[in-house]
């Protein structure tokens, strides 16, 4: 009879035996990508110093290693596991309703409005400072894209709330303050305030004209009565909300506070919470209005007037949370590539991934260089310049259309990049997947853009001329553009509402064709016309052309060296 020892049975020749040890090594797998500095984006800084907010850039490297930092990153994961709870009763019975956040979520908020990524710009007189917030957003877009509705919704309530001068003194200061102080109380007791919106309702959505709503003027003038049911108002736990209503004179903005001047809760009732495919951090709730004390802010009648200020803000915003989403799931899977091996090779040193990883590389880099042309631009409309509001009017739609629709089909593709791994919970990617979709639909969704930007050029002839002023600067300098640009002039003597996506679709790739042959190097620029503008390309990302020049993208793209 044979006796084998227990030191033998652990040791086998496939590794580690079942007697007391473990059933296996971990081989082949990528550490944890955290930390890593989120500003390590070529794109992002130059384009940063270029639309006039260099003086920026220490503070976005310090904010991008702090984005990329384990702790704000498992702030994120724990802001979405941990779900927001509605308490609509207090423990006697009496009527609260507030939401209940993990302490993740009010680090992320905390380090957000600290940043100047709420209303503190509106507050800062230095040229850039408008771009210096986007591009801290698309920075701290690394973490978690939930508490970036808050910060985005009041920031775009500035513009709006001066409409009525005498609210914009009480409030402007406490929104563009860069302390968050949570928790309901009188808003001119606070360090800080937030603002929210509510602006849909269930049988209008995005046809806002049709809210019911209805506002009733009290003794006091400018202060009414509001009554009625919003149907998608998100972060309710703000302390002030803008909120479209039914007056005398027809659809009107009001301010809304959750606590009054007195101290006493407005009434604003939550009646629940919604269930969302993604954005999981954030309460969006549905809040029910009765006697709800008000205060109008512009003409009544001239609600969406008032407003349409905070729709360029928002959809800004929109693209900038889309373009920080591609670069931030672009790093994931050029993180997971160069550490994992298949077949022989690192996955980033075989042929067909680097041919992935470069194509989404483009889409990164030409979804951040429209970002931060749209900030430039709305940073010197907002300081007085005419042509660059026209230019903003048409740009900041078709930018909010086209990089929010790509977001969904670009994350796939990078959770793809990191196959079963990156199908799990734990990798973090599902979550940034379920995220995407939100981006294209939050301040109106795709056909909403592309119907708004045919309003746009049947508005005003200086819309289309700003459009191709810009186009015009690159003019010669490739063959592919030039004849995207004459095309596009030709799509727009049709300006038919069939084919609206399609025109949109194409100013967009125009635009970025031309930003990136302006400011990015010849390999990017010269891949972008080939495939986005001259058809030398697949219906898949993946499918550039054999002469890209897939090295010089890949090593201007992915952050760190080998």
């Amino acid at each position: 009879m044979t006796t084998t020892r227990a030191d033998e049975l652990q040791q086998t020749p496939f590794g580690r035996g079942t007697l007391g040890g473990a059933t296996h090594d971990v081989t082949n797998q990528p550490p944890p990508p955290a930390p890593y500095d989120a500003s390590d984006d070529a794109a992002l800084l130059e384009g940063a110093r270029r639309e006039g907010a260099g003086w920026s850039v220490e503070d976005l490297r310090r904010l991008g290693r702090l984005a990329g930092s384990e702790e704000a990153q498992e702030w994120a994961d724990q802001a979405n596991r941990h779900e927001p709870e509605l308490r609509t009763h207090d423990r006697y019975g009496h009527r609260v309703d507030e939401v209940d956040f993990h302490p993740s979520w009010h680090h992320l908020m905390r380090t957000a409005v600290a940043e100047g990524l709420a209303g503190s710009p509106w507050a800062d007189d230095r040229p850039g400072a408008h771009v210096a917030r986007t591009a801290g957003g698309l920075v701290w877009g690394h973490t978690d894209a939930g508490h970036g509705c808050p910060a985005s919704m009041t920031y775009a309530a500035i513009p709006a709330l001066r409409k009525q001068p005498e609210l914009a003194k009480i409030y402007e200061p406490l929104l563009t303050s860069r302390e968050y102080d949570p928790g309901l109380r009188v808003p001119t007791q606070k360090r800080g305030l937030l603002a929210g919106m509510g602006m849909t309702e269930k049988q209008g959505g995005s046809d806002v004209r049709t809210n019911t709503t209805a506002a009733t003027p009290t003794a006091e003038p400018g202060v009414y009565t509001l009554r009625g049911h919003k149907w998608f108002t998100s972060a309710p736990m703000c302390d002030v909300f803008l909120v479209l209503a039914q007056a005398p004179g027809g659809l009107s903005c009001f301010l809304v506070p959750r606590v009054l001047p007195d101290g006493t809760r407005n009434t604003f009732r939550i009646q629940r919470l919604k269930e969302k495919l993604g954005n999981r951090s954030n309460a969006s709730s549905e809040p029910e209005f009765d006697g709800t004390v008000a205060w109008l802010v512009g003409p009544e009648g001239q609600g969406v007037k008032t407003i349409i200020e905070m729709v360029n803000c928002t959809r800004l915003d929109c693209v900038m949370m889309s373009a920080a989403l591609m670069r931030k799931t672009l790093v994931e899977a050029g993180h997971h590539a160069r550490h994992r091996s298949a077949f022989g090779a690192r996955l980033v040193d075989q042929p067909l991934m680097r041919n992935v990883l470069a194509d989404l590389a483009l889409e990164s880099e030409a979804a951040t260089t429209l970002t931060l042309r749209l900030a430039g631009a709305a940073d010197r409309a907002v300081r007085g310049d005419a042509g660059e509001a026209a230019f903003r009017r048409i740009a900041t739609a078709v930018g909010k259309y086209w990089v929010t629709k790509r977001g969904p089909a670009f994350t796939a593709e990078a959770l793809e990049c990191l196959g079963g791994n990156g199908y799990v919970e734990d990798s973090g990617m599902p979550r940034h997947y379920r995220e995407a979709p939100l981006l294209s639909i939050w301040e109106g969704s795709g056909n909403v853009n592309a119907l708004d930007v045919l309003r746009a050029l049947g508005r005003d002839a200086a819309t289309a001329q700003a459009l191709f002023d810009e186009l015009s600067l690159t003019r010669g300098a490739d063959a592919r553009l030039d004849a995207a640009v004459a095309g596009l002039k030709d799509q727009l003597a049709e300006g038919s509402q069939v084919t609206a996506r399609r025109l949109v679709e194409r100013m967009a790739l125009t635009l970025q064709a031309s930003l990136l042959v302006r400011h990015a190097p010849a390999a990017v620029a010269d891949a972008f016309c080939a495939t986005r503008l001259g058809g030398d390309w697949g219906h898949a990302f993946g499918t550039l052309p054999a002469g890209a020049g897939l090295d010089a993208i890949l090593e201007r793209a992915l952050p760190g060296r080998d």
